[in-house]
């Protein structure tokens, strides 16, 4: 699904952007309802960016990638959290491209995201290419999600992926296996 925001872009460097678990749902401008296999899944688009709500019979998680007031840590290019049953693993990079580049590669994201039944994006007022956009599934028992945070006044593009699940055994071991979100981005 892809929306005009209706509200001035406020994140408006990559830098200023941070990650926190467990937050209260802020006030969103757009929504995406999902039922993946058992997990309720809100995709939230904020005015400062997103976060994202999960409901399971297990418990629920709340990440919120976001430029707020307060908040000062720079965003973490990673974070392993165990969440209850859960094992949380967040990870987060930022591309710099020239601006040829960065116009195709928004208009990419945004084509792949505002088809897929389980995105959604928002483009801000001003630029076609100022936008956050998000895609959610369910694969192995997990709930994966991606986000995009598009700053074309830099040439920069925040790519983050997030994996939540029960701690996978490795294969003949009984031990906790690692297996990584959503390649690519």
């Amino acid at each position: 699904m892809l929306t005009t925001l209706n509200t001035s872009y406020t994140d408006t460097r990559a830098a200023d952007l941070a990650w926190t678990l467990g937050r209260e749902p802020l006030p969103a401008l757009a929504t995406l309802d999902l039922e993946l296999a058992g997990a309720r899944l809100q995709l939230r688009l904020l005015g400062a960016s997103h976060q994202v709500l999960l409901e399971e019979a297990r418990g629920t998680c709340s990440e919120t990638v976001a430029c707020l007031p307060g908040s000062s840590a720079p965003l973490p290019p990673g974070a392993a959290e165990q969440i209850g049953d859960w094992e949380y693993e967040f990870a987060a990079r930022v591309e710099d491209l020239s601006p040829g580049s960065f116009a195709d590669r928004a208009q990419e994201l945004l084509a792949l995201v505002s088809d897929h039944p389980n995105g959604l994006a928002g483009v801000f007022p001003g630029s076609p290419h100022a936008f956050t956009a998000m895609l959610a599934q369910r694969r192995e028992g997990q709930v994966h999600w991606r986000t995009w945070h598009a700053y074309p006044q830099d040439g920069q593009l925040v790519a983050t992926r997030t994996r939540v699940g029960l701690k996978m055994p490795t294969e003949g071991s009984g031990r906790a296996a690692s297996h990584p979100g959503p390649s690519g981005a």
